[in-house]
């Protein structure tokens, strides 16, 4: 059985490596290792294993279209600029705070959409072009938006990473709030003071002129009632659950985006945000319906309970001294499909020994996103780059991201140790 499925593993490995050699994507590349398992256990082309395979995430991929046209809808009706600029205008002789509230608005895009490219489109260029003005040189600025922009995708409420786990061994998304949000709040802060304290006055003229100018007529209350809504809904949810008809994220994201919709001061071609959302969104949701694919193939071919098996019985020490390597690296080959194939087996086996699956979870899910910077895929770090406009070397940049990286990594490894020790914060 042992020797079945490793070489349906092997086959899986090596069709993969062969298809990024011939420069496919990394969806196409997944989904000819999927193919090939399928071919090489015996199974032909298994088309009703990749008609399920390809649902698997539906309804995360509903969750990402809803909040990124949610987040878009804000951005084209002025909503970004105006924040950026009141914020800028208001807090340019604090330092600190406009460094903490820069950090709050890179955070918020990701956290509710779970895509770390949302962030860098919707509010990355326009926080650069401040912290370009704060003194900040290029080269920490595509760090400071890289980093946290990866953040916000692990921050809850949509933690993708967490999410796509959960879902693999059958564990609710529930508890997992205060887990990611911690981590997430304390790493991206340490983050921008660490590479954005020092620097020069801000610019503040320069600045706003450079920034785009938000239509007459937007104001706090267009920007703050479609969140209001948002969180309304989801507290009437969890306050009276009993009495409440289920609408799911989606929808609630939906009536977030109809508000701001109607609260616009510009008429808005819906029609074409929401092209241009899904046209955004296409590699993420590709990459989704892929991973579920294969995750469905290695399940059919007995390769995923090899993982698992292979996972539970290594030594735990080897384990947590490997985790900084295997999950960064996870997610630079395979990107998101890392979580249901890499993430499933060490919950499996940190449930085993009696930690707290949520938190270990949640530890892993903060360091994921770092090997999104890291080649063969790179998508997020070569995004942000062109981004905020940083023209040298891609070494550079990612020799500056390695202090926040390594103060991320050790957060989320004393997570996942010490995570029987923080259960507690599964039940504020």
């Amino acid at each position: 059985m042992f020797t079945y499925a490793g070489i349906v593993l092997g086959v899986m490995v090596v069709v993969y490596v062969t298809a990024k050699l011939f420069k496919l994507s990394t969806e196409l590349s997944m989904l000819a290792a999927a193919i090939a398992g399928g071919l090489a256990g015996g199974f032909g082309i298994p088309v009703r294993h990749i008609a399920e395979g390809s649902i698997t995430y539906l309804d995360i991929n509903l969750i990402f279209i809803t909040a990124t046209l949610f987040m878009n809808i804000l951005k084209e009706s002025g909503g970004i600029a105006f924040v950026v600029r009141g914020i800028l205008t208001r807090f340019h002789n604090n330092r600190a705070l406009l460094l903490m509230l820069l950090t709050l608005l890179l955070l918020l895009p990701g956290a509710l959409t779970g895509a770390g490219s949302v962030t860098v489109l919707i509010t990355g260029g326009m926080v650069a072009i401040v912290l370009n003005y704060m003194g900040i040189p290029l080269n920490r600025t595509a760090a400071i938006v890289f980093i946290i922009a990866g953040l916000s995708a692990a921050a809850p409420p949509v933690s993708l990473w967490a999410m796509m786990t959960a879902a693999g061994v059958n564990m609710p998304y529930v508890g997992f709030f205060l887990p990611l949000l911690v981590p997430c709040v304390i790493a991206s802060l340490i983050t921008v003071f660490v590479l954005g304290w020092k620097g020069s006055k801000t610019d503040l003229g320069r600045a706003l002129a450079e920034l785009p100018v938000p239509p007459a007529g937007m104001n706090w209350l267009k920007v703050i009632i479609p969140f209001a809504l948002f969180i309304l809904l989801i507290f009437i949810g969890r306050r009276w659950p009993h009495s409440t008809p289920v609408i799911g994220l989606p929808l609630m994201f939906l009536f977030a985006a109809a508000t701001s919709w109607i609260l616009s001061p510009v008429k808005l071609d819906i029609l074409r945000i929401s092209r241009e959302t899904v046209d955004q969104l296409l590699p993420l949701i590709g990459t989704l319906t892929c991973v579920g694919i294969l995750v469905q193939l290695m399940t059919l071919t007995g390769v995923r309970g090899l993982l698992a098996v292979t996972t539970v019985t290594l030594p735990i020490f080897l384990v947590f001294a490997t985790l900084f390597v295997v999950l960064p690296v996870s997610e630079a080959v395979l990107m998101w499909g890392a979580a249901p194939v890499i993430g499933v087996p060490l919950v499996l086996l940190f449930n085993t020994i009696g930690l707290n699956p949520i938190v270990a979870l949640a530890g892993m899910s903060v360091i994921w996103p770092l090997g999104d910077a890291l080649p063969p895929t790179a998508i997020i770090g070569r995004l942000t780059v062109d981004v905020v406009d940083y023209k040298d070397s891609y070494i550079g940049f990612l020799k500056t991201c390695a202090i926040p990286a390594i103060i991320i990594m050790a957060i989320g490894t004393l997570m996942v140790v010490f995570s029987s020790s923080l259960g507690f914060l599964t039940g504020l």
